[in-house]
């Protein structure tokens, strides 16, 4: 069983994405977080992720925290899922880049363009415009980060375009990725998974 320690519109939002499209027995422990968009809330005691945020995952005495690292391990602790290429699969060296890419590169320019910072450092605009055409280009290859294969790099991706869509600029090709990628039946569940959480945490 897994168990997802889950703060409902957060960051922990697209692991209920993630476990749906896995199909494996899960459990959902809400959590309170502190929210540093909007200066509320708190940390949780129970919380077993290390700085007490979301998303964190137990799983057969592992924990795991960070979304990337999630993605990560479940990929691989359910290869029949096939979202994420294994050690020894010539698209492994790809899919880990995207990983980190999207650590690394897509979520700091997406941070730097929501609170303002693009406009106040030039150098940042133009890594931001290197992310942008990065995802344009793959995009111009297949329907999805590494061609036709869905992958947990697309979860990432496309979660993180979901919540800062206006952090980048208009594109008929991100919209359409981002169409696909939500109406796909998982994401349809995860969504309503978070939005019924939520009701369930403020009862």
């Amino acid at each position: 069983m897994i168990t997802l320690y889950h703060a409902p519109q957060s960051r922990s939002s697209r692991m209920l994405w993630l476990l749906e499209e896995i199909g494996a027995p899960y459990e959902i422990k809400p959590v309170s977080i502190f929210r540093p968009m909007t200066g509320e809330g708190e940390g949780d005691p129970g919380n077993p992720h290390p700085d007490q945020r979301v998303p964190a995952i137990a799983h057969g005495g592992n924990l795991a925290a960070e979304s990337v690292a999630i993605v990560l391990y479940l990929t691989e602790a359910f290869p029949e899922a096939g979202l994420g290429p294994l050690p020894g699969d010539p698209q492994r060296g790809a899919y880990l880049t995207w990983l980190a890419w999207y650590a690394a590169e897509m979520e700091p320019a997406m941070v730097a363009a929501m609170t303002g910072e693009l406009d106040r450092a030039p150098m940042r605009q133009r890594y931001h415009a290197q992310v942008v055409r990065r995802i344009e280009r793959a995009l111009a290859q297949g329907p999805y980060m590494m061609g036709d294969r869905f992958t947990g790099a697309d979860l990432l991706i496309a979660s993180a375009l979901a919540f800062g869509r206006q952090a980048f600029p208009e594109s008929p090709t991100i919209d359409a990725y981002m169409s696909r990628c939500r109406e796909r039946p998982a994401a349809i569940r995860g969504l309503a998974l978070d939005d019924a959480s939520g009701l369930q945490q403020a009862a």
